[in-house]
């Protein structure tokens, strides 16, 4: 049985050999403990989805939705389930393991920490002579990192970024192209933030004075994430106005997110592209948002909540419920409420119809 650590060693070694040779089934087979079922010394050089599989590429089987591409796949190495049962002959060499779909994500998850494995500083860039970086980063071209600001170890900063003064980051963050992080944000450990994320925005606060002008009301709050968070492309996390906009350890947001100022999103919670969340409003851990979700501000939303997509979320809502809607209600009421509305048409001409014939009958009576 391999340890951890010695399989980790062996997946990165296999990635580093996999850029530039052929490895075995028999090496990977080691790799993820799996049994080879075919030849063991057939070769890959690449990685494939099934149905795209070619000679020399490493591919997987998990969903039985695509069972029928095991069958017909070029792809030279397949990794299976266990119990996976073949109905016929297969001409790719299969090696078996406990989860098929877990071991082909560890494989990817090692791939892309080689792949952005980058190191050194590249010209030109401003980094000020206050900031100070962990070892084993890389700051790509005309990358701008402000006064005082402190980067931990095996930090990747992409060419274009700008970091801001103050700003602390914590070891191992992937930061790429286009981020601007500004001044006083704070981030933890294991963090992403794709391509054009902003980070610490002034927050939407504007007051009217007495000529009817909407006068700005200054942010001088900050912005906190804590560890493992990704944040996707193009979404906003603003500064708070006072105080800090805080999202939790394990919060994953999809591109084109809208958090506000002083929001606080709870830990392991995930939110779809384009939902927009209004300031102050306080966010439950382990919730699942859809895409297109609007959450008014103030608001106290409790933990393990899942609202469907295009929902409109306007008071506060209790830990578990499941809501749908805009407004939103309970998402079982909700489908037997969409049952009556779609047919609404039909009942009122139904309706319709039946006040013109009692119309029609009391004339006759008269």
């Amino acid at each position: 049985m391999l340890s951890k650590e010695n399989g980790i060693s062996l997946i990165l070694q296999f990635f580093i050999l996999l850029q530039k040779m052929k490895f075995t089934a028999n090496q990977i087979a080691q790799i993820l403990e799996g049994e080879i079922e075919g030849d063991s010394e057939a070769e890959v050089f690449r990685l494939s989805k099934i149905e795209e599989g070619t000679d020399g590429s490493l591919t997987f089987l998990s969903n039985p939705k695509y069972n029928s591409y095991l069958y017909t796949t070029e792809a030279s190495i397949t990794i299976v389930n266990d119990t996976f049962i073949l109905e016929k002959h297969v001409s790719t060499t299969l090696i078996r393991v406990k989860d098929a779909y877990k071991a082909f994500s560890k494989v990817l998850e090692f791939y892309n920490q080689v792949k952005n494995n980058k190191l050194g500083r590249e010209e030109p860039n401003y980094i000020s002579n206050s900031a100070t970086i962990g070892k084993d980063e890389y700051v790509g071209a005309f990358s701008y990192i402000g006064e005082n600001v402190t980067v931990g170890e095996n930090v990747k900063i992409y060419p274009n970024v700008y970091i801001g003064d103050n700003v602390t980051i914590g070891n191992n963050c992937l930061i790429f192209s286009g981020v601007k992080i500004y001044s006083e944000s704070e981030i933890g450990n294991d963090c992403t933030f794709h391509s054009g994320a902003i980070i610490g925005s002034d927050g939407f606060g504007f007051t009217p004075n007495e000529k009817g002008e909407f006068v700005k009301i200054p942010q001088t709050g900050n912005v906190i994430i804590e560890n493992n968070v990704d944040i996707g492309s193009s979404t906003t996390i603003d500064r708070a106005t006072l105080g800090s906009t805080i999202i939790r350890s394990g919060v994953k947001l999809d591109n084109q997110v809208q958090i506000a100022h002083n929001v606080e999103i709870g830990k392991n919670t995930v939110i779809a592209a384009q939902t927009g969340i209004a300031g102050s409003t306080k966010l439950g851990e382990g919730c699942m948002i859809g895409g297109q979700v609007g959450i008014a501000g103030h608001l106290t939303l409790g933990n393990y909540l899942k609202i469907q997509a295009q929902s409109g979320i306007s008071k506060n809502l209790k830990d578990h419920e499941v809501v749908q809607g805009s407004p939103a209600f309970g998402y079982s009421d909700f489908n037997k409420s969409y049952v009556y509305f779609k047919n609404l048409p039909k009942t009122i001409s139904r309706f319709n119809k039946l006040e013109k014939e009692l119309n029609t009958q009391n004339l006759n009576d008269e």
